[in-house]
């Protein structure tokens, strides 16, 4: 009975804060419309008075139920925005909140750069948390194509407890396209994470992206050959024995694939690769999200023409 009578005065208290400290806030101007008004960030911080987690915690309410109202989240970016750079003014230490702006504020470019400025503060109050690097490491990858960034956002990650054992691998591939397909600026990375990892785990998979960086070094001798070819004879190859085949051959021999396989063209891409890694040594996009992305920049450039 007690601890019942104690849980609802504890309530009250909580509604009382959120009253009171919202009173202390300006009135909500006539254009704030259906969505809700949002209060400057660094006013309410002033108007909270030592209250600042219990009204995060209010603003964060309102930004979960507004991704799960009807309406949904489609078009409301900037109002969650809005929601969630209040939230993590009143509480940076927080952690969710973060990471639900990564997901949810995908409306426009605007919106992930919005998205993009709140991860950094994750970062900054929570640095060993190694999600929102991730996250941070994904927007500037996907929605950019800022490969340098997103590698210099995953790279303190790689270490850190709880990430996965593949991001070792994923930074050497932006590092390695950031540079402009520099393979020896990526390998030298995935060595001295090799040097330096006890994991037996981790040591495998950092192997693992050296023999593809072995076999995309060979792949690309291929391609040389192969625009000699089309140079020599007008036209491209069907099959990649042609390099070394005919009175005049462009090699004398294709140079061995690493795991003892084949070199082939690939069917979707017509480009040369290992029978045996099946791909080149980049980071690769599926059609699926391609077409996301293209909708994403679609609906960026019809707000740019429309401002």
């Amino acid at each position: 009975m007690r601890t019942g009578w104690t849980r609802g005065v504890a309530a009250l208290a909580i509604v009382a804060a959120i009253g009171w400290s919202e009173a202390r806030l300006p009135d909500a101007p006539a254009h704030a419309g259906e969505e809700g008004f949002v209060p400057d960030p660094a006013f309410a911080k002033l108007a909270a008075l030592g209250f600042e987690a219990v009204i995060a915690d209010y603003y964060w309410m309102r930004a979960v139920q507004l991704v799960g109202s009807d309406a949904g989240p489609v078009g409301r970016s900037h109002q969650i925005g809005r929601l969630i750079d209040l939230v993590t003014t009143l509480d940076p230490w927080v952690g969710h909140p973060y990471r639900f702006a990564a997901i949810w504020m995908t409306d426009d470019e605007a919106a992930v750069r919005e998205a993009n400025v709140l991860l950094e503060r994750g970062i900054a109050h929570q640095p060993d948390e190694w999600l929102n690097r991730f996250y941070l490491g994904f927007n500037h990858f996907f929605y950019f194509g800022e490969n340098a960034e997103a590698a210099a956002a995953l790279e303190p990650a790689v270490g850190m407890r709880g990430a996965p054992r593949y991001l070792g691998r994923l930074v050497a591939r932006l590092q390695s396209e950031a540079g402009g397909g520099d393979l020896e600026a990526a390998a030298a990375f995935l060595h001295e994470l090799l040097r330096q990892d006890p994991d037996p785990y981790k040591k495998a998979e950092y192997e693992k992206a050296l023999d593809e960086i072995e076999a995309e070094r060979r792949a690309r001798q291929l391609d040389a050959a192969r625009e000699e070819f089309e140079r020599r004879h007008g036209r491209d190859i069907l099959r990649v024995e042609e390099l070394v085949e005919g009175q005049h051959p462009v090699l004398r021999a294709l140079p061995p694939e690493p795991h003892g396989w084949e070199w082939t063209l690939d069917p979707e891409s017509g480009r040369i690769v290992s029978s045996f890694v099946g791909h080149r040594y980049e980071v690769r996009i599926d059609a699926t999200n391609r077409r996301l992305l293209e909708r994403f920049h679609a609906r960026s450039k019809k707000k740019e023409e429309g401002a």
